[in-house]
């Protein structure tokens, strides 16, 4: 006995075609989606790890002024702190406010700048506390990032109190 078997040969139709085109695009358009939305987040997380970060220059500028023994010039954007190096001797350090950088001058020289390149400073504010126990200097600090497009800004204030003033 012999069986004679038929192949059906017509292949996909139209509509399997169409079906399987869908998913792929909706799959395709679900990955998208998916990545730009990482996209997002990470440039976020970097524009906030950038402010974050730039807390150090409030820090550096603190503990110089802790370390300070007199203020030689203060102005709304510059300081000029009287202070001593390792060897004793006398010596200034500066904060200045230009353009939108804070250089630190250490001795005469510019050290460079406090702020990365990718950090602006928009304001920085110097005001020189007196009391009858010590002097003391309020810093006002405003930062955004060159990266964020929304122009978001990061504001940092201490008051530190000369350490030889008291």
């Amino acid at each position: 006995m012999i069986l004679n078997i038929k192949k059906n040969k017509n292949g996909y139709a139209v509509l399997e075609l169409i079906f399987y085109i869908a998913i792929f695009v909706i799959l395709s358009i679900l990955v998208i989606d998916a990545m730009i939305t990482m996209t997002k987040s990470f440039r976020e997380t970097v524009i906030q790890a950038e402010l974050v970060q730039s807390g150090t220059i409030m820090e550096k500028i603190s503990r110089e002024i802790r370390a300070s023994y007199g203020i030689n010039s203060i102005s709304a954007s510059d300081l000029i702190l009287n202070t001593k190096n390792d060897a004793g001797a006398n010596k200034t350090v500066e904060f200045k406010f230009v353009g939108t950088d804070i250089q630190f001058w250490d001795a005469g020289s510019n050290i460079g700048n406090l702020n990365t390149p990718k950090i602006v400073v928009t304001a920085l504010s110097f005001t020189q506390i007196t009391t009858v126990k010590g002097k003391a200097v309020k810093i006002s600090l405003t930062i955004k990032s060159a990266n964020d497009a929304l122009g978001r800004t990061q504001n940092f204030y201490d008051t530190i109190v000369l350490r030889g003033s008291y």
